[in-house]
């Protein structure tokens, strides 16, 4: 059930609401925070609590059910999509933000060449891989935690975001001292205890769906960190596995209207991964913009001739450079801004 309380309720009607559900053994209430209004969800058995007596208390607008699975992401919980903020960057709000970088953080060099030419270029928000989860063992697998400080100074120096993959529970204090949004890749979604202590981290989460995850899927792996009170998670799209064998993954688009429909989280839209080819990340930037995403995600090189993993759909930093300026009609003609 939720709990929706009166437009401006002050912050001391809403903890005594928390105090009364917490009277509750069982029940766990989550608060949501909005412009104008809070939302509080309760998680557990509700038929243990009296509907009537919370529907009395002081600030309180309405008790209603959510029918959905999916408690804390559904949009019957929250209405007011959500604005992931990370300094000056806004995620889910009127800007089109762009993340880019390499696959994989080599050096430093490489790193600090790739965040000029992507900042200059419009990017606010600056990718690289430092745990590579790779199908086989043979392949780079990153140089881990060199990479992250290697991530992390080149992001600083050039007035960036960092986003990076976490891989490992034992790594998300150290990546959450060191990178500003901590990605869950699509074989890790329902890596559970991955997404609890992510969810504790008290950092932006940025979920990526898994290979052959449904839609429900996706939103119930964001549950779990939405769970443990953080409420910044970003969702994206990477193309899931189907038969098609002429794209890495089919990339599916029509994922960004229903995610919106469902939910109030912010969705990108990674066209890199999700067709594994340099020609195609153009039109399905376009076209994932144009469906409402709020971001997309690339992979950009210096030189991806010698790139040490994913060099056939890595963009070179002109490439880049052409692909901001195509997509900037589209993020127009949806009047929103880069």
């Amino acid at each position: 059930m939720i709990i929706i309380m009166k437009r401006q309720a002050p912050a001391e009607e809403i903890q005594h609401v928390i105090a009364e559900i917490e009277k509750n053994e069982g029940l766990k209430p989550v608060p949501l925070y909005g412009i104008e209004r809070t939302v509080i969800a309760v998680i557990g058995d509700e038929r243990i609590i009296d509907e009537r007596h919370i529907a009395s208390l002081p600030g309180v607008s309405n008790v209603m059910p959510v029918l959905r699975p999916y408690k804390l992401a559904s949009r019957e919980t929250k209405h007011e999509s959500t604005i992931v903020k990370i300094r000056n960057v806004e995620i889910g709000g009127t800007k089109v933000v762009v993340m880019a970088g390499p696959c994989s953080v080599e050096d430093e060099e490489q790193i600090d060449t790739a965040a000029r030419g992507v900042k200059a270029a419009g990017s606010t928000i600056l990718r690289g891989g430092a745990f590579k989860p790779r199908t086989t063992p043979y392949s780079f697998q990153g140089h881990g935690r060199n990479a992250v400080l290697m991530l992390e100074a080149a992001a600083k120096k050039h007035d960036m975001v960092s986003v990076s993959e976490i891989m490992d529970v034992r790594d998300v204090e150290f990546m959450a001292q060191h990178i500003d949004i901590l990605q869950i890749g699509a074989r890790n979604m329902q890596n559970f205890d991955l997404l609890k202590e992510c969810g504790k981290a008290n950092k932006p989460v940025l979920l990526k769906r898994g290979l052959s995850a449904t839609i429900k899927e996706f939103l119930l792996a964001a549950e779990y960190i939405l769970l443990q009170g953080n409420q910044n998670v970003i969702l994206c799209e990477r193309g899931i596995r189907t038969f098609e064998d002429e794209t890495r993954n089919t990339l599916c688009i029509a994922t960004v209207p229903i995610i919106k429909s469902l939910s109030h989280l912010p969705i990108i839209v990674d066209p890199s991964h999700g067709t594994g080819k340099i020609a195609l990340i153009p039109p399905m930037a376009r076209a994932s913009i144009a469906a409402g995403a709020d971001g997309i995600m690339v992979e950009v090189h210096p030189n991806p001739a010698v790139a040490l993993c994913d060099a056939d759909q890595a963009l070179t930093i002109k490439n880049f450079e052409d692909l901001m300026e195509d997509i900037r009609p589209i993020v127009g003609a949806m009047k929103r801004t880069i």
